[in-house]
């Protein structure tokens, strides 16, 4: 029984490595990892949105035996019920629900929170926690706005609270390795980095005719600052994501991610001017509104990063669906979730062989923000908001490229773009009563 156990778990460590998150941990073995603590030495964490990464995160986070769920916070009921019974599974006791993160914010039992909620309501809810007193590991993308990614900046920056954005491949080890060794000079002077998310997982999004929210919804909290409009199927839960008032698309998805590295590699963070080509190529006549293709050119003093996505489609760059590329001189080394490599230019270095990923992202950089709240050291964390922001700015600058449909210049001391079309697209429009936090 126990050898069984030992290969199962090794079993789904093995299957969740390809995203680094524990996406399919069994949650009935969780209860095995747990150990008692005693109830002085307990961390509270709350769950805002609790439909996808925000349950992941949580389950990651529930592998330290210090983390005690004290309450989950959703606006569907049935998410509520059915993540409290995967809690049960692993031996967890039913927490405290709530359909107002207001409230759950008001709970003095909770220590630290995790948001797990769409774009559109990263801010205010990072902005009310940190404000309430409490650690955030927030998921990213940082926010749905460049006012917003502003006002995030300026609250955190100012404040004692321990924020963690869960771009957790600032924790993957070979992810680290592989920007070690950009930065070593041995591929040369790197003139163009490349990231791309070719996802062909994803199909067409059919058009659903609106209806009524499902019972046991709260569809006005849901659109919180987002405009009133009718309840549809489509703009729900996951597939939120291809629509302008809640996220950005790819973008703001994967490219977050991969983009970050991009950032990371070439020590770079805004850029001097923008440009951006795509469409809705793949699914022209589909209910989404966001490209399913996009190439995006960022530019630099003495090299350039390149974005491309494309749905339907795997057959990416190098043969991968998804990853970084960084073109040197010397050699171009590529990376992704799988691991990197160094392909050689003839006669000027040694290539190296495919160097694998090795174990959760997810978990180690949950384990390091929590780390970094019990010693209190903001310093430890491995994606504080700044690397959040700096990803965030420039995946919104790739999108209001796109809709200008222009080539858009940068100024980094004002803050502004050079032209009044880009510049009427930086700042967050809130709606239903919702207003930006006061910081």
């Amino acid at each position: 029984m126990i050898n069984n156990r030992r290969k199962f778990l090794k079993k789904s460590s093995l299957l969740a490595m390809g995203t680094g998150a524990s996406l399919l941990f069994p949650m009935d073995l969780l209860a095995s990892i747990r150990k008692h603590i005693s109830p002085n030495d307990r961390i509270g964490v709350g769950l805002i949105g609790c439909k996808g990464m925000g349950f992941n995160d949580l389950t990651s986070m529930l592998k330290i035996s210090e983390m005690e769920v004290v309450a989950l916070c959703d606006v569907d009921d049935r998410v509520l019920n059915d993540r409290t019974a995967d809690l049960q599974k692993a031996g967890i006791k039913k927490p405290r629900w709530y359909k107002d993160y207001r409230k759950l914010l008001d709970d003095k039992d909770i220590d630290v929170v995790i948001i797990g909620t769409p774009d559109h309501w990263h801010c205010l809810q990072l902005a009310h926690a940190v404000q309430a007193g409490k650690d955030v590991y927030c998921e990213k993308p940082l926010a749905n706005s460049i006012e917003e990614c502003n006002l995030m900046f300026s609250l955190v920056q100012n404040s004692d609270r321990m924020v963690q954005i869960g771009q957790w491949q600032r924790s993957q080890p070979h992810f680290v390795d592989a920007i070690n060794f950009v930065h070593s000079g041995k591929l040369g002077e790197i003139r163009l980095a490349k990231a791309w998310a070719y996802q062909g997982w994803m199909g067409s999004i059919p058009v659903l005719p609106d209806t009524a929210a499902p019972a046991g919804v709260d569809y006005d909290m849901w659109l919180g600052p987002a405009p009133k409009r009718p309840f549809n199927a489509n703009r729900f839960h996951f597939n939120f994501r291809w629509y302008w008032d809640y996220a950005g698309g790819l973008m703001t998805d994967w490219g977050v991610h991969l983009m970050d590295y991009a950032l990371f590699g070439m020590k770079a963070n805004t850029p001097k001017s923008v440009m951006a080509l795509g469409g809705k190529f793949a699914y022209p006549d589909d209910a989404s509104e966001t490209p399913d293709t996009l190439q995006t050119v960022y530019e630099y003093d003495g090299f350039s990063i390149l974005w491309e996505h494309a749905t339907g489609i795997d057959n990416g760059n190098y043969g991968r669906n998804h990853g970084i590329a960084f073109i040197g001189n010397n050699g171009t080394l590529v990376l992704d979730r799988k691991g990197w490599e160094v392909i050689a230019e003839k006669n000027k270095m040694q290539g190296m062989p495919l160097q694998k990923n090795q174990g959760s992202g997810l978990d180690k950089h949950t384990a390091n923000f929590i780390e970094a709240v019990k010693s209190r050291d903001a310093s430890r964390l491995k994606a504080p908001l700044k690397v959040g922001y700096d990803a965030a700015m420039v995946c919104h600058m790739g999108n209001i490229a796109f809709k200008t449909g222009n080539r858009i210049n940068w100024d980094n001391y004002s803050g502004q773009f050079s032209d009044e079309a880009s510049n009427a697209l930086i700042n967050a429009h809130y709606h239903n009563g919702w207003e930006l936090p006061k910081i």
